[in-house]
């Protein structure tokens, strides 16, 4: 499908990688650079409200922006496995975390960095595929802000 997408045949794919997981983790990777710039511009804001917010922020526009690539991410078993082994996406989430609830979280703070992560993730879901992505947006922040304050 995607030497077809792209206008090669599946030999010019399979000679820039060598099996389907690879692919997938090039695919993905893309992504994952986008979120490295979140967690970046996040570690370098100075105050953790702040950094936060900008967190938040960042984490929805990527998300709305990328609802696609969210959904397949969450869902499709076999891309749930790969990042789950693939350690950069694994020191990103520890990265995410870090930020989320700091170095020494409690249990309460670290089921309540998965339920958000879970919530902004899942909110692009084909539930809400009508809604345009300003609208999204605002509504998603407001909610994922409230929960995070409110939890604290």
């Amino acid at each position: 499908m995607i030497a077809d997408t792209i206008g090669v045949t599946k030999a010019a794919v399979y000679h820039q990688f060598r099996t389907k997981d690879e692919i997938i983790l090039a695919a993905a990777e893309v992504d994952m650079a986008k979120l490295t710039e979140v967690l970046d511009v996040a570690e370098a804001t100075v105050g953790r409200p702040q950094a936060l917010d900008v967190l938040l922020t960042q984490l929805v526009d990527l998300a709305v922006e990328n609802r696609r690539m969210v959904s397949i991410l969450q869902s499709d078993p076999v891309m749930v496995k790969l990042l789950e082994e693939h350690q950069p996406f694994r020191q990103q989430m520890a990265r995410l975390y870090v930020l989320l609830v700091g170095d020494d979280p409690s249990a309460d703070e670290r089921v309540q960095a998965a339920m958000l992560a879970a919530a902004i993730g899942g909110a692009v879901s084909p539930l809400v595929v009508d809604l345009d992505d300003e609208t999204l947006r605002a509504n998603l922040l407001d909610l994922s802000r409230r929960f995070l304050h409110d939890g604290r």
